[in-house]
Parts: structure tokens; sequence; C-alpha cells
């Protein structure tokens, strides 16, 4: 009787073990999705302005049609994009583009006096600092969940469960090297 009893108590220890190794993988899973959906909201309210301020920029730079074309081309594959690695891509090219239209708008003060445009540049800036939030907290919580999966003894349910590891959201290559300061 003494010997069922502390078999029943093993197996019951680690069946909570396992429940609750589980349920904390889990909670850092749906934190992973809940930052994807952070960025996507980021990213959705950043597509809904670029064609605002593209054609507010048209208006005063019209010969500048190149990069209007390249913005909405590159805006459109944004947002046709799948796989994390895609849509970074994809958003970091749109980001150099972006810039490419901002300088474009250097060369005229009619439109850097612009209130219309400014209050979109603003709104784009704001918008871009919640994406770089958005994806650093991503980024965090992959890691916690990624790390969480690969350490004993919880990569045993995570191997158990079929759980895979995410991906992180990836930096521009162009962003990488050093900051160019231009007196």
């Amino acid at each position: 009787m003494g010997g069922l009893t502390i078999f029943l108590g093993i197996v019951l220890i680690i069946g909570f073990w396992f429940i609750a190794t589980y349920n904390g993988l889990v909670t850092l899973r749906n934190r992973v999705k809940n930052g994807w959906a952070q960025i996507d909201v980021q990213l959705k309210r950043r597509y809904d302005l670029i064609p605002n301020l593209v054609e507010t920029v048209k208006g005063y730079a019209a010969h500048e049609k190149e990069v209007f074309e390249k913005v909405t081309e590159l805006r459109a594959s944004a947002m046709g994009a799948q796989s994390v690695k895609d849509i970074g891509e994809a958003n970091n090219q749109l980001t150099q583009t972006l810039k490419s239209l901002f300088a474009v708008a250097e060369n005229y003060p009619e439109l850097k006096a612009n209130e219309n445009f400014l209050r979109l540049q603003e709104e784009l800036a704001n918008t871009e600092n919640k994406i770089a939030f958005s994806r650093q907290f991503y980024n965090d919580v992959v890691m916690q969940y990624n790390t969480a999966q690969q350490r004993i003894p919880a990569s045993i349910v995570a191997n158990f469960m079929h759980l895979t590891q995410e991906q992180y959201y990836p930096v521009d290559e162009a962003e990488k090297g050093p900051v160019k300061v231009q007196f």
C-alpha cells in the first residue's frame, strides 16, 4: 500500500509539473503572437499613412515620379509579405525608400512648410517609433519563448508537444553599420 501511494504521488507531481510547464510555454507562445499582432497593427497604420504622404509630396514634386513609384511598389510588396523574415525585409526596404521621399521633400521649401505634410510626417515618425518598440517587444518575447523551449526539463515538454522555435524580426543590414554624421 505504501509503495502504491509513493508511486501515485510521483505520478501526480510529474503530472502537475508537466501541466505547469506546458501552460508556461503556452503563455509565452501567446505573448509572441500578441507581439506580432502589435507589429501588424503599427505596420497597417504605416501603410495607411504612406499614400496620403505620397499624394501630398506629389503635388509639389511631380517630376520625382521614380521615388513615388518605388514607395508605392514597396508598400504593396510589404503588405503582401507572409513570413516574419519576408515582412521584415520588405519593411526595411520601405523604410529606406521613405527616407528618400523625405530627402526629396527637403528640396521643396513650400512643401516643408505645408501643414498637412508636417502632420503626416509627424504621424509617420510616431508610427515608426511604435514599430521599433513593437519589434523590440516581439524579439524579447521570442527570445523568452525560444529559451524556455530549449531549457531542460521544459525542452522535454516542448518536444513532446511539437512546439517550434519562432523567428526574430530581422534588422535592416543598412542600419547595422556606423551612423554617418555630416556637418
